[in-house]
């Protein structure tokens, strides 16, 4: 082959061959983060559940009385008093009703003074032989009969009475009524038509369950004091509301080996609804040095709960860890973090094991995060 051939067609190979060959894409930029550093404190030691809120009372208001709504006395949500008035049932038939009961029983009680006068007259008269012991007998009995009349009349006005003072229905509870049932106008049957429910809300209940191998350690700590329980809304940042442990069930459900505890809080402020699903935080002491980061550093992966940490040269570090128990918006930890390292709390969705990382503020101890720090 002609030398200037040759060299021509190595050239054309070697320029193919070079532009075969593609740039390696540049580095990704770090990933924003944000972070906190791992410290060890004293963190209550608590048992944590999901619970719901119930009322201290609940109570259905039904009609002693039969007959036609006059007026209602309170709008749906009303907060009422204990003997607030709520209905008034029109009182018309039983005000009668009672005037005609006790007509009759001043017309019987005349008739019964007369039958006893008459029967000690002839006392009287038998005794000088002026009536016979038979006429006596019969006075006697006339008046004693007379005697049992008067009585049941006298018991039909007390029911009459309290008839008409059923036609004014009060709370007997303090608390909150619920909507209309029936409307104004509207005719009730005794002991049958519910008109409303009042709850009392002030104090409340919180009502939730918990494993049974936590039962031995909440009695043994319940022996010593009297146990405070923390509900929180969740998605709501306020301060938890604090009450008092108050009941624990006498049985274990089989079913699910739980068994159900109840906690007694004034919710003076009303915050605590009936119905409302909260965490719950039952105390049982306090653990002191325990490895505490925020529940926003823990991620779930297939393999348990995952950190990133935060390396030398400013990258992510993938790790496992061990989670004991959660407290409010902190986890405590068994392993995988040690005391002054620093974990990712927010961008966690943007990193893997070994990526670069930008700091996008200052690392603060768990025990300085206002977030994470009060309880």
């Amino acid at each position: 082959m002609n030398p200037r051939y040759a060299w021509l067609m190595m050239a054309a190979l070697a320029g193919l061959c070079s532009c075969g060959k593609k740039a390696a894409p540049p580095a990704p930029p770090p990933v924003p983060v944000a972070t906190v550093q791992a410290v060890a404190k004293t963190m209550p030691l608590a048992v944590e559940a999901m619970g719901s809120v119930e009322a201290y009372n609940s109570l259905a208001i039904i009609p002693q009385v039969s007959g036609q709504v006059l007026k209602l006395h309170f709008r749906d949500g009303d907060e009422v008093q204990k003997d607030s008035l709520l209905v008034t049932i029109d009182p018309a038939p039983f005000t009668e009703a009672l005037r005609e009961a006790e007509a009759r029983l001043a017309s019987d009680e005349a008739t019964l003074v007369f039958k006893i006068s008459e029967a000690e007259r002839k006392s009287r008269l038998m005794a000088n032989d002026g009536v016979s012991r038979s006429e006596f007998e019969k006075a006697r009995a006339d008046a004693d009969a007379q005697k049992k009349i008067v009585q049941a009349d006298r018991a039909v006005v007390e029911q009459e009475r309290l008839n008409v003072g059923y036609c004014s229905i009060r709370s007997p509870i303090p608390g909150r009524a619920g909507e209309y049932v029936i409307n104004q106008g509207a005719v009730v049957e005794a002991n049958k038509t519910t008109l409303l429910v009042v709850n009392q809300i002030k104090p409340v209940y919180v009502t939730f369950a918990i494993p049974e191998k936590f039962l031995p350690g909440i009695r043994a700590a319940q022996e010593k004091a009297t146990l405070t329980v923390e509900a929180r809304a969740p998605g709501i940042a306020v301060q938890p509301r604090q009450g008092r442990l108050t009941f624990i069930d006498n049985t274990v459900d089989p079913a699910t080996g739980m068994i159900r505890l109840k906690g007694t809080f004034d919710n003076t402020d009303a915050f605590l609804w009936p119905g409302l699903y909260v965490q719950v935080s039952l105390m049982l002491g306090e653990e002191p040095g325990a490895i505490v980061i925020p529940a926003s550093a823990v991620t779930k992966g297939p393999k348990g709960d995952l950190v990133f940490v935060v390396k030398a040269g400013d990258t992510a570090e993938l790790r496992t860890v061990q989670v004991r128990r959660m407290t409010g918006d902190d986890v405590i930890l068994d392993g995988g973090v040690a005391q002054g390292e620093i974990v990712v709390t927010d961008g966690l969705n943007k990193l893997k094991d070994g990526a670069a990382i930008v700091i996008a503020n200052t690392p603060a101890s768990v025990a300085t995060n206002a977030a994470s720090g009060a309880h």
